[in-house]
Formats: C-alpha cells, structure tokens, sequence
C-alpha cells in the first residue's frame, strides 16, 4: 500500500509542477487518467495477467501529437505487478480515420524462489520486454468506430519469450444514452495472438458505465479464448470502479 500511496503522491506533485511550467509553453499540455480498482488484474496479453485483485494508474501527459503514457499496475497488497511506459505519437487525426503508432519499454514482476531449501523466502524479479504498436482507426459517425491494433514486443533477456505478435480487429459502440445522464461504451474485439511458437484466437467484450459530470465509472471486461494453444484461463472477467480525471494547462 505504501507504493501506491507514492504513486498517488506522485501524481498530484507531477501536476503541479506541470502547471509551473505551463507559462514557459506555447500550446496546451493535457495531463489525464484513470485510476482502477478491479476484483481481477486481467493483461491485454492474457498470460501475463494478474488474475488477483489489482489497483491499475493509467496516466497520460500530452502536448500536441505526442504522448507520454505511464501504465502503473500493483496488487491490491502494493506489490508491483507491470510498469509500462508508452511513448505515441498520431500521425493522422481526421474526423473519419486516425493513425497512431508508439513503443515503450516494460517490466513485469514476478516473484522467484532463489533458495530452493527455503522457498517462503521470494525475491521480486523484472523481467524486461521491449514493445511497438500502431493503430489505425475509422470513424464511421459519432458513436461507432472500428479498427485494427498490432502490437509486438521482445523479451530482453533469453530466458523470457522472444517474440510476441498480438492482431486485433476492434470496434467501439461509445456513449449511448440509457436516460438520467446516464451512458455506456461497448468495445468488442477479436484477435490473434502468437508468443514464440504458441498460438491462439480470443475474443474480449468490455463495458463501461458512464454518468455524466461525474468523475467515477463502472466497467467490466470479458476475455474468452476460441482455441489456443497458450497456457492460461480459458475464461477470464473482471468488474472495476475508476476514477477519471483531466487536467489542461494554457500559457495566459
């Protein structure tokens, strides 16, 4: 618990020194977020998922094109589960297609006995990957866009897995009213996933509750596998409370 409450820490001091800085800055900087809470700690990967109760931070600092996407992933005990770092850039934002690219490092936590007579006695391990992505979207009206995402990454060290291949075809069904203020965003998607020699197909539904004007939502995510060859769940759910916020800074 005492790291996130560092992590919470950080935030508020990072947005204030963005806000000192703010004056020296010819366009916008936009800091934003959300932090989560969800019974299930589930991975867009789904072997690397927690699949206990997890706090996620998943922040975002951004000045024209270009962003910096921190995503900060612990137990609900503290202890570090993922830290990934993106840097994106959008190439093209149009009101019908965008395209946007990133990669970033990462490190993911694991928890090794070193002393096999003594195995209660675990050292937290980073195993380190380096990822790429690129996103092309269409924006068919205001509510319903579809689109593809690849992403690859590369175990730094040789005894993680080398290459990983993830292809999704992804649709968003966004901000649909249910009345009283209230609206809901469905993203399905399938996809293929490929890590060294293993194979397998997916699918994932995600649902998220939206009031308006009001900074906390409801979401769940469904993952489900078609045929794999991957270990892991088969099915996998979580349900999360998260808390958005949005900060932009103008030079006056």
């Amino acid at each position: 618990m005492r790291a996130i409450g560092f992590i919470l820490g950080l935030i508020l001091n990072y947005s204030f020194c963005i806000a000192q800085a703010a004056d020296t800055m010819q366009s916008p900087v936009v800091f934003s977020g959300v932090i989560t809470a969800t019974n299930n700690g589930i991975s867009l990967l789904p072997n690397f998922s927690l699949n206990k109760p997890a706090v996620l931070f998943d922040l975002s600092v951004s000045k024209n094109r270009v962003s910096f996407d921190p995503m900060l992933r612990f137990g609900i005990n503290g202890k570090p589960w993922s830290f990934i770092f993106w840097w994106r850039y959008k190439a093209i934002s149009t009101p019908k297609f965008s395209l946007s690219c990133g990669a970033h490092p990462s490190f993911l936590f694991r928890s090794e006995v070193t002393n096999p007579s003594n195995p209660a006695n675990e050292t937290l391990v980073a195993q380190r990957y380096f990822a790429w992505e690129i996103a092309p979207q269409f924006y068919i009206n205001p509510h319903i866009s579809a689109g593809l995402y690849y992403l690859g990454s590369h175990g730094l060290s040789p005894n993680l897995i080398q290459y990983t291949h993830f292809l999704a075809l992804r649709s968003s069904i966004s901000n649909i009213s249910l009345g009283g203020g209230i609206k809901f965003t469905l993203m399905p998607q399938v996809y293929y996933l490929k890590m060294d020699r293993l194979t397998g197909n997916y699918m994932t539904i995600s649902l998220a509750i939206i009031k308006s004007n009001f900074p906390l939502t409801l979401s769940t995510t469904l993952n489900k596998a078609i045929k794999t060859d991957l270990t892991g769940t088969d099915f996998v759910w979580n349900v999360g409370v998260n808390y958005n916020f949005k900060l932009k800074y103008i030079r006056h």
